[in-house]
């Protein structure tokens, strides 16, 4: 009883499923997330990379978490790097996101990633103009040379309504729990929503050729937890798939394309 009252206090939010529905099948979609793992350990050896990017209070983190949760801490990586230290200033923009790349038989999660750069860095002028352009020209082919090693790239970001972000901020600011999560640059994230939406789809049109951008309407939390798991299981492969439960809405999860820019699919 005491779980339940935990996630019904954590998951306080408006949601289409209940619960009720929401906890039954995220357990039967982590135990096929238990299954890939295993297969990947015991038949293939595959170097998994995910990254997941989105505005601040997008749902990364409670994402990330549902994904992990159950799979082995040998295996499995989250990372989460912190601002770039002086050294990593002098280097080479990706030389640090190398260090963290998975090795053979890992499954590796970015909670944000290089496409710093595409964003808050430049939104921010943590970067400057050169820097960025250099970024964009430069991080296909990057990924290019991944996915030719024999990486399995996948790339989600979750897009939220200005609304919704808002919401979700001042939230954090009444959790005493969730103090940790609030910064100096989430303050500005909604003042600077337009400049955010201008970069995120600069990143869009130049980046999704090499490996495709798969957008996730992510104002309900919920919902776009277990689209985002559905998806993924959908584009690897396992022995034993439950494929009737694997399969993600396509209005939740969907690749980067200009129309949906236009038909407002993508948050403007």
């Amino acid at each position: 009883m005491k779980t339940k009252a935990k996630s019904c206090a954590e998951e306080a939010e408006l949601s289409s499923l209940s619960i009720d529905a929401y906890e039954r099948e995220l357990r039967l979609l982590q135990i096929e997330l238990v299954k890939l793992q295993r297969h990947i350990l015991c038949c293939c050896n595959e170097r998994i990379l995910v990254i997941f990017e989105g505005r601040d209070a997008s749902g990364k983190d409670g994402t990330i978490k549902r994904v992990v949760e159950h799979l082995s801490p040998r295996e499995t990586r989250v990372v989460a790097l912190g601002k770039p230290s002086d050294r990593d200033l002098g280097s080479w923009y990706f030389q640090r996101y190398v260090a963290e790349l998975p090795a053979s038989g890992e499954f590796t999660l970015f909670n944000r990633s290089w496409y710093n750069r595409a964003g808050v860095e430049h939104v921010m002028e943590f970067c400057t103009r050169e820097q960025h352009e250099d970024f964009l020209v430069t991080v296909p082919e990057f990924e290019r040379m991944l996915v030719r090693s024999g990486i399995r790239l996948i790339k989600y970001y979750l897009d939220i309504s200005k609304d919704e972000q808002k919401r979700r901020i001042e939230s954090r600011r009444r959790d005493p729990l969730k103090q940790w999560k609030i910064s100096p640059i989430d303050e500005q994230a909604v003042a600077m929503w337009q400049k955010y939406s201008q970069a995120r789809n600069e990143m869009f049109a130049r980046t999704s050729h090499v490996v495709p951008w798969h957008v996730v309407r992510a104002n309900d939390k919920r919902v776009a937890r277990l689209n985002v798991i559905k998806h993924l299981l959908t584009h690897l492969h396992y022995a034993g798939k439950n494929e009737k439960l694997i399969r993600p809405d396509s209005e939740i999860v969907f690749p980067y394309a200009e129309s949906h820019l236009q038909s407002g699919a993508i948050v403007k």
